[in-house]
């Protein structure tokens, strides 16, 4: 013999079913809002910590500073890569000749802009999403800390 659920059951048992699968749901790239708050969390972390702490924390990936395709770097505003949170090979290397797929030197308008605008502005490249491995158009927000600037990306 079959039993039927009672529709109330069912739509319950779907809320539930539909509340877990939410965040499994939600896009897969972080949004430019998401990365401004990881910048302002890095600077933080870092005024807080100290740059040695700080830029280890970036460079090995703790989890407060990578969320799906957005993660940190720190640059030097000689072009230094004083930190990055997906490529630590990139650490200690001057990067002010660095050049996107179009020919833009992205890391020397990057500290042109911080020198500009210390207090945060956004850029735009391409560059290799972490997640899709593919290149893509990037906007990248950067704040001025000290000598530095502490970026976080997103592709839009």
């Amino acid at each position: 013999m079959i039993k039927h659920r009672h529709p109330l059951a069912t739509l319950a048992t779907f809320s539930l079913l539909a509340g877990l699968a939410g965040p499994a749901l939600a896009s897969a790239d972080a949004t430019k809002e998401e990365a401004v708050a990881m910048v302002k969390k890095g600077i933080a972390f870092i005024k807080a910590n100290g740059a040695e702490k700080g830029y280890g924390a970036i460079t090995g990936k703790d989890p407060q500073f990578i969320d799906r395709d957005l993660y940190l770097v720190v640059y030097g505003l000689d072009g230094k890569c004083l930190a990055h949170g997906a490529n630590p090979k990139q650490v200690g290397k001057d990067l002010m000749e660095l050049t996107d797929i179009d020919g833009k030197y992205f890391i020397k308008e990057r500290v042109a802009m911080v020198k500009a605008k210390p207090a945060g502005a956004w850029q735009e490249y391409k560059f290799t999403n972490p997640v899709s491995k593919k290149i893509e158009p990037k906007v990248m927000y950067c704040e001025k800390l000290n000598e530095t600037a502490v970026c976080g990306g997103v592709y839009p």
